[in-house]
């Protein structure tokens, strides 16, 4: 008996994120994540390393740990999760200039940026704080600096996409329209950011995710619904690489941050942690990602592993 397979009429946009022997590629798929025999997956997903351009203090101390003698540098701790993690591609976090925080401004954080874009030649992401008018004059800084690099930058939402579309399209970059998990304004934004001129092969969608036991089962859904949308349905707004940036929300969960001195049922906080991390992003890439973004190394282990057994 043949088995039951669906027939899948549409196909994910493929976009390139760096240059040279290093870039990579993600989506092009024409089925589901890791549904090999009902379809074409020409890119498999990838892992990005988590990259603070100042020094986390909210972070677990597990966390910490991996990166302490380079937490004081940016570009060290890229070098570090490259030559001793193997990480191949980053998301360069911009906490820095968060008004409600250290509050520096583009040019304070350009020399850095300008070092990192130089001397790191892995695809790089750059997220910016949230805050829709500082992340204009941050992003179109970094647009500026990283020109001829085709990094990604983020968070791109409505409120600021023409500003920082524009400068996207200027300096030939890809963007990350971030919309709260909801699928219609997902595609909203899509619409609006192909309007601006942003070409297909330079979006790719932030749905905004939960983690485990927070939200990750309407993550999961909506995730799905994005990509039945694109791959069954034949709507190509929605068929766009989709990035989840979960390692923010898994570490600041309050069964990852307690002490083990709280109850010995929880168990080792550096397993728990990297458990709850590595089943969030299984779960998310089940659901479509192509771009995870973890916090510890050995959960990058634990995912690579998945990936390439998933082959």
């Amino acid at each position: 008996m043949e088995d039951l397979k669906l027939k899948y009429t549409g196909k994910i946009r493929e976009v390139e994120i760096g240059t040279g022997d290093k870039k990579i590629k993600i989506g092009g798929q024409t089925c589901l994540n890791f549904h090999s025999f009902e379809g074409q997956v020409p890119n498999e997903p990838v892992i990005s390393f988590e990259v603070w351009d100042s020094v986390p203090e909210e972070w677990p101390e597990v966390c910490l740990t991996p990166y302490k003698d380079v937490i004081n540098d940016p570009l060290s701790w890229a070098k570090k999760s490259i030559n001793e993690y193997g990480a191949k591609c980053l998301t360069i976090f911009l906490n820095s200039t968060d008004p409600n925080g250290m509050n520096k401004s583009a040019e304070d954080i350009r020399p850095i940026i300008e070092k990192i874009v130089n001397e790191i030649d892995i695809p790089l992401f750059f997220w910016g704080t949230g805050n829709v008018e500082k992340d204009i004059s941050v992003l179109k800084m970094v647009c500026e600096v990283a020109s001829g690099k085709n990094v990604a930058i983020g968070p791109v939402v409505d409120k600021n996409y023409k500003q920082i579309g524009a400068s996207a399209i200027a300096y030939k970059h890809v963007v990350i329209a971030s919309t709260p998990i909801d699928i219609n304004l997902a595609k909203q934004l899509n619409i609006l950011l192909l309007e601006l001129g942003v070409p297909e092969n330079k979006i790719i969608m932030d749905p905004t995710v939960g983690a485990l036991g927070y939200g990750i089962e309407y993550t999961y859904s909506v995730m799905e619904r994005d990509r039945i949308a694109g791959l069954l349905q034949g709507d190509d707004k929605l068929a766009f690489p989709l990035y989840c940036y979960l390692s923010k929300e898994v570490w600041k969960i309050k069964e990852v941050n307690s002490p083990e001195d709280i109850d010995i049922k929880l168990g080792k906080q550096k397993e728990r942690g990297i458990m709850f991390e590595a089943i969030t992003a299984t779960l998310l890439l089940l659901a479509g990602a192509d771009i995870v973004v973890i916090r510890h190394p050995e959960t990058a282990k634990l995912i690579e592993k998945l990936i390439n057994d998933m082959k």
